[in-house]
């Protein structure tokens, strides 16, 4: 099974991360097809939709900005509904199946409680921090396809680099506390132990893993 991962500027493919698997509380994929009448008419309705929520869209910023804040963040409500009504026909019509879940340091857990695990190097590269909302398609071939739609607030802090014996990992050490940080992470920026590491957390909630920002050699 293959992963891909997206963000605003690229997408890239990753091979051999290993796909959920049911014994591991991983939502089990499954992908139908329909017929090309029905295709057809899913697809025109969800034009339709769009055009509606792009016409919507410039009189609800008109409201927000206006006096009308409440009429408009309900107009906002509704066009975020029309949104999923989108992507369910669009899953729908091409296969696909799309999942929301929230990142916890190396897995995106879905509504379900299910764990999908995430692709460490598109981790890594977005500097994903806990709490942060994916987006998982999982493509009618298999694929996987993730992307950051929720970034939590962050803050920037800094640590030292050190090892865990009790693992064999690296964390970094900030104060009294010693935060999991991806292996894939370390061996970009070749850390060792002793330099100080930039990291990333959350700025309003505790955290077990940290995403690592930039790495000082010493």
């Amino acid at each position: 099974m293959g992963f891909l991962f997206e963000d605003e500027f690229t997408t890239e493919a990753i091979d051999e991360i290993p796909s959920p698997s049911k014994g591991e509380g991983q939502g089990e994929v499954r992908a139908g097809h329909g017929s090309p009448a029905n295709d057809g008419a899913r697809l025109e309705l969800a034009v339709r939709v769009l055009r509606q929520m792009h016409d919507s869209l410039g009189h609800v910023i008109s409201l927000l900005e206006g006096a009308d804040a409440t009429d408009g963040s309900r107009r906002v409500a509704d066009l975020l509904m029309a949104k999923r009504t989108v992507s369910q026909m669009m899953d729908s019509s091409t296969g696909s199946r799309t999942i929301e879940g929230v990142f916890n340091g190396s897995h995106m857990i879905g509504p379900d409680g299910n764990a999908y695990p995430v692709p460490p190097n598109y981790a890594s590269k977005s500097r994903l921090v806990e709490g942060d909302v994916l987006k998982l398609v999982i493509r009618a071939d298999g694929t996987f396809v993730f992307k950051q739609i929720g970034p939590v607030e962050r803050r920037r802090t800094v640590g030292c680099v050190a090892m865990d014996s009790s693992t064999g990992t690296h964390v970094v050490i900030c104060g009294q506390t010693a935060y999991k940080v991806l292996p894939a992470t370390m061996s970009f920026y070749r850390a060792d132990v002793g330099d100080e590491a930039v990291i990333l957390l959350p700025k309003s909630r505790d955290s077990v893993w940290a995403a690592i920002e930039n790495v000082v050699k010493k």
